[in-house]
């Protein structure tokens, strides 16, 4: 759960595909992922984030953010991260087919709650390693307080997760590693940009071997030193600006990395060859500009976040989890799946 600038706004937006601008690409909404008649089901018609992997035994799996079965902000059964099983026939419109933890969607995992001092965990990003499932969390007391971050793993495709040895406190890399994610490349690394909580800060880089991304002493900074960028160097940031939900992934032997503009208010692209490309020069579109609520459209969608790529998205088909929180009213509050052509030639 998180906010956005700008004002926002209610319903609207079509469903024919619309150009986005300048910047010639081919931009709609598929449909909403939860709210009321979608993911009532599963007690979480509110929910936000939909953090999307393709699991070891080869279903999608979608991490979200705090949840409420009724649909509003704090519309009861408070639990977060929750998460569902989905397919996407023909590579279209998903179709939820399970929630994890039985017929309703239940918390992941339990942690000591403390609702008064707006305590919740919130996911940031979860990637697949041979049979291993790996979800990066963040402790909040409060949206954007991190007291700290971790990593928990799943051995059974996403059905329960346990808590790893890496720990990470709020304060490492000055705030500049709460809110992550990351890639796993064909050189046998994961790549890990990451940034802070409070969509305000800058993009670090780092790298750690796939067998130890649960070791925290194993991860590596990118930064610059004496004029030249090298790993092992004190982490220097690698793209200015003020960040939000952030999605790394690698796509038929480039990389593309999505992202919450806060400063700008929209959902941003990068291609690049490798994750150490300078990202200041890197291809670069705007996807889904912010709004206002009652002006909204296949581009422009009123308080916007998150911003993630669905397995199977090609460069030149990007299938993208979009948030929206009406902070104002407390919904909508919800997932939806958009579709951008056009990202690359």
């Amino acid at each position: 759960m998180g906010t956005s600038p700008g004002a926002r706004a209610a319903g609207g937006v079509g469903s024919g595909g619309r150009r986005s601008g300048t910047d010639a690409l081919v931009v709609a909404k598929v449909g909403d992922l939860t709210g009321p008649g979608i993911t009532t089901r599963f007690r979480m018609e509110a929910a936000d984030l939909g953090i999307p992997v393709r699991t070891p035994d080869g279903r999608l799996l979608f991490v979200f953010g705090d949840t409420f079965e009724e649909p509003r902000v704090g519309g009861g059964w408070w639990r977060s991260p929750v998460a569902l099983y989905a397919s996407m026939p023909d590579g279209g419109e998903v179709v939820w087919t399970g929630a994890v933890g039985g017929r309703y969607a239940q918390q992941l995992r339990p942690y000591d709650d403390d609702r008064a001092g707006m305590f919740t965990v919130l996911p940031t990003d979860v990637i697949t390693i041979g049979a291993d499932m790996f979800l990066h969390v963040a402790m909040h007391r409060g949206f954007g307080n991190v007291a700290g971050s971790e990593i928990w793993r799943s051995h059974d495709s996403g059905a329960s997760w346990h808590r790893t040895a890496a720990r990470f406190p709020g304060g490492l890399h000055s705030g500049l590693f709460q809110l992550l994610t990351w890639g796993l490349g064909s050189d046998g690394y994961v790549y890990v940009y990451s940034t802070g909580f409070q969509r305000d800060k800058p993009v670090i880089l780092h790298r750690v071997p796939a067998g130890d991304i649960t070791d925290p002493s194993a991860y590596q900074p990118w930064g610059r030193r004496d004029g030249i960028w090298g790993w092992g160097n004190p982490p220097t940031p690698v793209l200015e600006g003020k960040f939000g939900e952030m999605c790394l992934r690698p796509l038929a032997g480039r990389w593309a990395l999505t992202w919450f503009n806060a400063g700008d208010y929209r959902i941003d692209a990068a291609v690049m060859d490798t994750p150490m490309a300078d990202l200041s020069t890197a291809y670069r579109r705007t996807l889904i500009r912010g709004g206002a609520w009652g002006h909204e459209d296949d581009t422009h969608v009123a308080q916007l976040y998150g911003g993630y790529i669905i397995p199977g998205s090609t460069l030149n088909d990007l299938r993208l989890s979009v948030s929206q929180w009406n902070t104002a009213a407390g919904w909508p509050y919800r997932v939806m799946q958009f579709r951008v052509q056009g990202l690359t030639g």
